[in-house]
């Protein structure tokens, strides 16, 4: 009796367990392109550049890369105002597009999957291998 007890608990765990939602489930669809790795700057700052390793705010907007939609900007996933970060901990596109970058600038930036989240992605809003594109703004270097 006992072992079928435990039988039957492994087996309604397992059930439980693969019927998991997927995390990209409640993504819109699927990335529609992918792009190298690129920085432009739409506006040049005046202000303090940037330094590898040291603090930024930004002002910031990142959408799902689009082969389809203006200006390539597909879904946006995130955005941020007066948002402080440490270069050098967020993901490689980031860390090397925002160094020297001048207070009053504004760049843009196509993160492929390699250096943005990869094959992993960022559920729910980053699907898996999405190249991503960012609108940087740089508020001041603290």
């Amino acid at each position: 009796m006992t072992r079928r007890l435990l039988l039957s608990v492994i087996c309604a765990l397992s059930v439980a367990a693969c019927s998991r939602s997927d995390p990209y489930a409640s993504l819109t669809g699927p990335t529609t392109g992918s792009a190298p790795y690129s920085v432009t700057d739409l506006r040049v700052g005046t202000g303090d550049a940037a330094v590898a390793g040291r603090p930024v705010v930004v002002n910031y907007t990142g959408w799902l890369y689009s082969d389809t939609a203006a200006e390539n900007k597909g879904t946006t996933f995130d955005s941020g105002t007066n948002t402080r970060f440490q270069l050098g901990t967020l993901i490689q596109g980031w860390n090397l597009g925002i160094p020297g970058m001048r207070v009053g600038g504004l760049r843009r930036i196509v993160v492929p999957p390699e250096l943005g989240y990869g094959a992993a992605g960022s559920p729910p809003r980053i699907p898996r291998n999405a190249t991503l594109l960012f609108e940087i703004e740089l508020v001041s270097v603290p």
